[in-house]
């Protein structure tokens, strides 16, 4: 080979290489904002509250998972609202028993139809996110997972399933989407 087509194939590779890395920021999830703050509520599996470091209180849902439902109670009465789910209470107890009252990092990457932060909540270099999942708290959400995330939460999941940990002691969990869709539907059916 001579030196011209040495540096053509060279030239060629580095813009191949230019281009792809143009193109992976457009499949990863972009972070809008960065919040810090400290964990003042704790509402179940996947939801906090963050006040951050001006007093503004935020609600956040995690990005990337979900959990199983936990029972809804008319705290004035203490009649349940909105039965829960197996292993709803007990992925609460576990996020709470991570963050409550902890500072943390909130790397928000969109505002969801209920008006949430949707977030990465990290404790230090801890991905909460990830955790949860990996302890089988948490199914990955793949309906709403992108990349960089993806592939590691989906792994995560499998991963604690093959482990029969947390929510995965169950012969066939339900997942949250479809019990939510369930309720919702007999909702429907009760006016």
């Amino acid at each position: 080979m001579t030196g011209t087509r040495k540096l053509n194939r060279y030239l060629q590779l580095l813009v191949m290489l230019a281009l792809l890395a143009l193109a992976i920021p457009c499949f990863a999830r972009d972070i809008l904002r960065t919040i810090e703050g400290t964990v003042t509520k704790v509402s179940d599996g996947d939801t906090i509250h963050v006040t951050d470091n001006f007093g503004t209180k935020v609600k956040v849902r995690f990005y990337g998972i979900d959990c199983p439902e936990t029972e809804k109670s008319n705290k004035k009465t203490l009649k349940v609202s909105k039965p829960g789910q197996p292993y709803g209470e007990e992925a609460y107890v576990a996020l709470r028993g991570k963050i409550y009252r902890k500072h943390v990092r909130l790397e928000v990457t969109d505002i969801d139809k209920y008006k949430r932060t949707v977030g990465i909540v990290w404790l230090g270099s801890r991905n909460i996110n990830q955790e949860m999942v990996a302890e089988g708290w948490a199914w990955a959400y793949r309906d709403y997972l992108d990349s960089p995330y993806a592939s590691e939460f989906i792994r995560l999941e499998e991963q604690a399933r093959e482990q029969r940990l947390g929510l995965w002691q169950q012969a066939n969990p339900e997942p949250p989407w479809e019990f939510r869709h369930k309720l919702k539907a007999k909702g429907k059916r009760r006016r």
